[in-house]
């Protein structure tokens, strides 16, 4: 079922992305008088089709999903002669520099536009999020260097704000890319101070992996909740119920469900005094951990089991902003993730990064099945992020890309006249080259990862 979801969600996903990028295409086209012919999502056999409008424009859902264009009317795919006289005025080709620039720039443009709507709903709605309560740094850790504490409430990462845990998590990635310190700005005890964390130690590829662990930022421990009860099992059996908040386990208190669970390992057979809070009330029940054989282990100790699903349920708040100010952070959001985009490519192309960060369709769909499975803000999140990715690359200047055409209309306007065709399809086919490079590299990537998972 997992797998369906994965592909719905992703194709979902695909289809609305391709469509909104399309459709800023077909509106500008249509706002400059250009006749439009065929709007396709996907690419290859045609298996739907149906026909709207003054100019009969075929609308079309397509075999292959990766992709889609619009197809206008143009002097270059017609051949001279084969376009009416009264029609000629609304080729592509015939409008100026302006409208023709506007035309292509018109794509990536909704992309972005929908990932700013897209986070401002999610800002108006509002998201629950943990909040960026920080543990005690392990020793040894650039945080403890820092003199963090537990406790300490993060307000801000380089002047800049932050409501949320993934806040911190996004604001502190660059510093990490870029191997620099970073200013903390933390509330302790109702006094702020800052907190100046360096980022140099760490390996250059560490923003691929857990970095905030190696920097020794973990969220602060919140409650230690009792799940599910194995039937007859010791933890039911001995008066702990499914709900119970674990407040203690012998003389130590609960921080985390791994204090918990290595506590009672150790323990086969001797009895354990939990104190719980039960609703209100505070309740001491002792428990007696069966004691497990390991025969896959020769040689090795019993261990106490429980029989209990322990869940850790850390800080959480809701992150919520007015109308206006969510469409302002929807802005901000859209261009901060833009401009983080562009510098990971840009690093990925000078090798300061690694080409394992490229992500291809595999890895999409993953995240997709992921992000719905945790719930409908997560997919939106994600939703929003890819659209940002699509606008992104499209502006790249890459022949064959909306930022390769961008690049041509800017050579025709600096030597006053239209490129040779010759040019054109040269630097088409050699664009495509590196579009397919790319996506081999992508791919590539995504299987290694589903091998290495």
């Amino acid at each position: 079922m997992s797998t369906l979801q994965t592909l719905v969600a992703f194709l979902a996903a695909l289809t609305l992305l391709i469509f909104v990028h399309e459709l800023g295409h077909y509106l500008v086209a249509r706002w400059c008088d250009v006749k439009v012919l065929r709007f396709s999502i996907g690419f290859g056999k045609p298996l739907f089709t149906w026909r709207v409008g003054p100019d009969r424009t075929e609308w079309t859902i397509a075999a292959v999903p990766l992709g889609g264009y619009v197809r206008m009317l143009d002097e270059r795919d017609a051949g001279p002669g084969h376009i009416p006289p009264e029609e000629l005025p609304r080729a592509f080709t015939r409008k100026t520099l302006a409208q023709r620039s506007a035309i292509v720039v018109a794509g990536p443009l909704a992309n972005f536009l929908l990932a700013i709507a897209l986070y401002a709903a999610m800002g108006w709605v509002g998201t629950q999020e943990p909040a960026p309560v920080i543990d005690q740094p392990a020793a040894g850790t650039p945080a403890a260097a820092a003199q963090l504490q537990g406790g300490d409430r993060v307000l801000a990462v380089d002047g800049a704000a932050v409501r949320s845990w993934n806040d911190v998590r996004l604001k502190l990635l660059e510093p990490v890319i870029e191997r620099r310190e970073s200013a903390l700005l933390v509330q302790r005890q109702g006094a702020s101070s800052l907190a100046r964390i360096d980022t140099r130690g760490l390996p250059p590829d560490e923003a691929e992996r857990d970095f905030l662990r190696s920097l020794g930022l973990r969220l602060a421990p919140g409650k230690v909740v009792i799940g599910n009860l194995v039937g007859g099992a010791a933890a039911e059996r001995d008066g702990l119920r499914a709900g119970d908040e674990l407040l203690t386990v012998g003389a130590s208190p609960v921080r985390r469900a791994s204090d918990v669970i290595e506590r009672v390992q150790a323990s086969p057979g001797k009895p354990l005094a939990f104190t719980v809070l039960r609703g209100r009330d505070e309740i001491a029940v002792s428990v007696t951990p069966e004691s497990i054989s390991q025969p896959d282990a020769p040689g090795a100790a019993a261990i106490g089991r429980i029989g209990a699903g322990l869940q850790d349920r850390i800080l959480m708040e809701t992150v919520r902003y007015g109308p206006l100010e969510s469409l302002g952070q929807g802005v901000r959001q859209t261009w901060d993730m833009s401009l983080f985009s562009l510098r990971m490519l840009g690093k990925m192309l000078m090798g300061e990064l690694s080409l394992r960060n490229l992500s291809g369709p595999v890895t999409i769909a993953d995240l997709a099945g992921q992000s719905v499975r945790v719930g409908w803000l997560a997919y939106v999140s994600f939703l929003a992020l890819i659209s940002i990715s699509l606008g992104v690359l499209n502006l790249l200047p890459i022949p064959v890309l909306d930022g390769g055409h961008l690049v041509y209309y800017a050579l025709e306007a600096a030597r006053g006249r239209p490129l040779s065709e010759r040019f054109v399809v040269i630097t088409q086919k050699a664009g495509l080259a590196i579009i397919m490079m790319m996506m081999a590299l992508a791919l590539f990537n995504d299987i290694t990862r589903l091998i290495g998972s």
